[in-house]
This record gives C-alpha cells, structure tokens and sequence, in this order.
C-alpha cells in the first residue's frame, strides 16, 4: 500500500470515528433502540418499561395526538412509576367512565414544546432555581436541578426524577421520569 493510500485510510477512519461520536445514538428505553425518525407513539410501544402508559395513552384516546406534527414533550413514567400509585389507582383510571380523568392526568406529562433538558436546565437557571412548566393539561410543574438532573414537582407535592433525558423523536422529546404527576382534582 503507498504512503498515500494509508494516509487517506486513517483520514476516512478518524473522520468515521469523529462522525460516530458526533452523531450519538438515542439512548435505549426499556431494552429498545428508539429511533429519531419515528414518533412518541411508534418508540413508545416499544418499550418494555412503558406497557402501562402505551395502555392509559390508548385508553384515553391520544395515539393520535401523540402521533402529530407536536412538536412535544412528554415526561414518561414508567411501569413502576405507575405500580407506586395506590392500589387500585390505575385500573380505576382504565375505565371507560374515567376517561376524563385519565386524560387529565397524562395531558399533565405533556408540554406543547421540544424541551431538551439543556432548555430546560437553562430556564431553571433563569428562574434562579424553579422554573414552572405549564402542561397541555394546564398543570403546572414545578422543575428544579438537584445534583447534575431534573426533578419535576406536580401539584399534589409529589417529585419524579427524570431517570433518563433527552430521546429524540420525530415530533419531540422523551424524557423518562420515576413518578406519575399528578393534576390537583
């Protein structure tokens, strides 16, 4: 091989790795790739830690919103975010007659912007420390930074951690959070 042909491979090799590192993939959310090109929804399913909110999402009626241009951010709770709640809670929530309520209490995960948590983290810093967020369901959360992450206050007191920031969509962000928030009813 001449000087020149492996100068030229490691310059294709060095480039390769510094496009890789530039491109950092979407974390993977309960054991599945999530991918920037698909929607809320379309990840979400896929998700083995979010089978509860795929469910209530469903039951309430807001694939397909949840589906739409957005762009949105949805503060997810996980399985055992959902399973914390009293016993009872979500299967009362699954019903068809509380249909209302349900929808009440996920439109208070969402926000009808593409809030990286950099955004956010920034507007925290600008509000000296708390900055509210005002949710689709007219919740408004409380969102701090405690040791290097986000914390989001609900208005029942009740704090989720934001476990895992900043997944990508093709109409938003995701942001996987260790509580449900809960609207003041």
């Amino acid at each position: 091989m001449s000087r020149n042909a492996i100068r030229l491979a490691a310059g294709i090799a060095v480039f390769s790795i510094a496009a890789g590192s530039a491109f950092a993939a979407n974390p993977k959310v309960g054991g599945a790739a999530m991918y920037e090109d698909k929607n809320i929804v379309e990840n979400a399913v896929n998700s083995k830690d979010h089978t509860t909110l795929v469910a209530a999402v469903k039951a309430a009626g807001l694939v397909e919103t949840l589906e739409g241009k957005g762009p949105f951010t949805v503060f997810a709770p996980t399985n055992e975010a959902f399973a914390a709640l009293p016993k009872g809670t979500v299967d009362n929530l699954l019903k068809p007659e509380n249909k209302a309520q349900l929808t009440k209490v996920l439109t208070c995960h969402v926000v009808a912007a593409d809030a990286m948590s950099k955004t956010i983290e920034k507007m925290i810093k600008d509000d000296k420390g708390t900055h509210d967020v005002k949710t689709v369901g007219g919740c408004i959360l409380k969102a701090k930074e405690s040791m290097g992450k986000i914390t989001l206050t609900d208005e029942m007191g009740g704090v989720a951690h934001v476990t895992i920031a900043d997944v990508k969509q093709s109409n938003g962000v995701i942001h996987v959070i260790d509580k449900v928030l809960l609207p003041k009813m």
